[in-house]
């Protein structure tokens, strides 16, 4: 038995040498792509609570800059649609969709070097007193901000690192 483990760790060892020898770094690493985005970037004003929400992520993430190298324009939209229903034709749980179109532009010369498309959704219980259900929705819309901020962010960083930037 532990003759196997010991052949599972090396053979981990080598398949991770490996990955080295082909050129991997991490994207935070010292040499990583990510070093070029960090305090680099400076987000558009927010126009509303959710796009408050996605810019204090992203700049959690990558840093706020007082001498931007590039600007990221975000347009958010929002729908919500019935999940469970009851027989009396109330809803009890929603689903909150969100779509975020971006664009990353460099402040040298206004060209857009890399956008896209982020969607993804979070859902919340309509089943609790009306500020609780307000509350609910409320964190479901924080909690989507946070992870098309995410997608956003490992997008941008995909891009540098795949040199379409």
């Amino acid at each position: 038995m532990w003759l196997l483990d010991r052949r599972s760790f090396l053979l981990g060892a080598v398949a991770l040498g490996g990955l080295s020898a082909c050129g991997f770094t991490p994207v935070y690493g010292p040499q990583g792509e990510a070093r070029a985005l960090l305090n680099t970037v400076e987000v558009d004003p927010p126009r509303d609570r959710e796009g408050y929400a996605l810019v204090r992520h992203i700049e959690e993430r990558l840093g706020r800059t007082s001498a931007p190298r590039f600007g990221l324009s975000i347009a958010i939209q929002l729908d919500e649609e019935r999940m469970a229903i009851t027989a009396d034709n109330i809803a009890t749980r929603f689903n909150l969709l969100g779509k975020a179109t971006y664009a990353l532009r460099d402040m040298g010369t206004g060209e857009v070097v890399t956008s896209g498309i982020v969607e993804s959704f979070t859902g919340y219980s309509t089943t609790g007193s009306t500020a609780a259900t307000q509350a609910a929705s409320r964190d479901a819309s924080e909690r989507l901000m946070v992870i098309l901020g995410d997608k956003i962010i490992t997008r941008l960083m995909s891009a540098k690192l795949s040199g379409s930037t």
